[in-house]
C-alpha cells in the first residue's frame, strides 16, 4: 500500500491516493475515491459516492454521505453534520438523495450542520455550530443559526468605521476621487451642505461621477441576513451609495477582494466592468441607490462566481 491505514481502521475501497492516512475506527466503503495526502481521522464513515480531492482533512466523528463532493484542501472539523435527503424516514427512500459540494480550500468548522443540495464557495469559512440553511459564496466567512455572512476572507477593509464601530481608514474630509483600491473599485466623495433647514448632497458629471448614469433604481428593506448582488458585468459600470443607513460591498476582481463598508449619502462606490460584487451586512434601515451606465441588459451579467473567472482570465479551469 502507498497510503496508511490503521489495523483497527475498516477500508473496502482500493481507490485511495498515495501518502493519504486513514486512522483507528474509520469505515470506509468500497465506491469511495479518496485523493492524495489526505488525513481521515478516528470515528469517521465515508459512504459509496463520495469523492475527495487531495490534501482533504476530515477529522473525528465526521460522516459523508452518498452524492457528497470534497474538493481539494478542503478541512472538515469534528463532528461536523452533513445530510443529503430533506425528507429522511426509517427504512423509506423515496425522496431522491441531493449532491453536497466544499469547493477547494473550504474549512468547515466543529459541529458545524449543512443542509442538503448546497455548496459551499471555495475558499468559504463556516464556523463552529453554524447551521448552513443555502449555499455559501466563495471566500464568504458564515456563523449562527442560520448560518449568516459576516464577512469575507482574505479581504482588505475599508470604510469610515468597522463592525465594531472602530476604525478609520478612509479620509472623510477629502472630496473627489480617492485612489481606486487593488480590486479596482474606487471611493468618491462629494460635499455635504448643511443648512438649518436641511443637509444637502449632489453628484454631478462629470465632476463627481465617473460615467453618465443611463439607468437608476433603489433597493431597501433587505433582511439584514440576505446577500444581493452576487455577479459581475461584462461592459456595466456601476456607482452605488447609501442613502440611509449602512451596507458592506465585497469587490472582487479575480485575484483582489476588497470589503467597503457605506454608511453615508456624500460617498460613493464605482464599481468597473468584470468586477465580482456582493452586498451583504445591510443595516435594518439600510437604502441603496445604483446609477449605471446603461440600461438593464440580462446578457451584460455574469451571474456564477467560476463563469466570472474564467471569463476574466480564459486560461483559468476550476480544479
Amino acid at each position: 500500500m502507498k497510503h496508511f491505514q490503521h489495523d483497527k481502521a475498516l477500508v473496502e475501497t482500493e481507490h485511495i491516493g498515495e501518502r493519504t492516512r486513514i486512522w483507528a475506527f474509520a469505515h470506509i466503503l468500497p465506491g469511495a475515491v479518496i485523493g492524495t495526502d489526505c488525513n481521515i481521522c478516528d470515528h469517521t464513515f465515508i459512504e459509496n459516492d463520495v469523492l475527495l480531492g487531495d490534501r482533504v482533512t476530515v477529522k473525528c466523528g465526521v460522516s459523508l454521505w452518498d452524492g457528497m463532493r470534497i474538493e481539494d484542501d478542503v478541512f472538515i472539523g469534528p463532528s461536523a453534520v452533513f445530510c443529503n435527503d430533506r425528507f429522511p424516514r426509517s427504512r423509506c427512500h423515496d425522496s431522491p438523495l441531493l449532491r453536497t459540494i466544499v469547493e477547494k480550500g473550504a474549512s468547515i468548522g466543529a459541529g458545524a450542520v449543512l443542509l442538503p443540495g448546497i455548496r459551499i464557495g471555495r475558499y468559504a469559512m463556516v464556523g463552529a455550530g453554524a447551521v448552513v440553511t443555502s449555499d455559501v459564496p466563495a471566500y464568504a466567512i458564515v456563523v449562527g443559526n442560520p448560518a449568516a455572512i459576516i464577512g469575507y476572507c482574505e479581504t482588505e477593509k475599508f470604510g469610515f468605521k468597522d463592525a465594531t464601530g472602530g476604525g478609520c481608514d478612509m479620509p472623510k474630509a477629502t472630496t473627489g476621487k480617492l485612489a481606486p483600491s487593488n480590486s479596482g473599485a474606487s471611493i468618491h466623495t462629494t460635499k455635504l451642505i448643511r443648512d438649518l433647514r436641511g443637509n444637502l448632497i449632489a453628484w454631478e458629471h462629470p465632476k463627481d461621477l465617473p460615467f453618465t448614469p443611463q439607468r437608476t433604481f433603489i433597493v431597501y428593506d433587505v433582511p439584514s441576513r440576505k446577500v444581493r448582488g452576487a455577479h459581475a458585468h461584462r461592459t456595466l459600470h456601476q456607482f452605488l451609495v447609501v442613502l440611509r443607513g449602512s451596507i458592506n460591498i465585497l469587490v472582487d476582481n479575480g485575484s483582489h477582494r476588497d470589503d467597503f463598508l457605506l454608511d453615508s449619502p456624500d460617498t460613493g462606490l464605482h464599481i468597473p466592468p468584470k468586477t465580482w460584487a456582493i452586498q451583504y451586512n445591510h443595516s435594518r434601515d439600510a437604502m441603496l441607490l445604483v446609477m449605471a451606465s446603461a440600461q438593464y441588459d440580462a446578457a451584460d451579467y455574469i451571474r456564477e462566481y467560476d463563469d466570472f473567472l474564467e471569463y476574466i482570465n480564459p486560461n483559468t479551469r476550476k480544479t
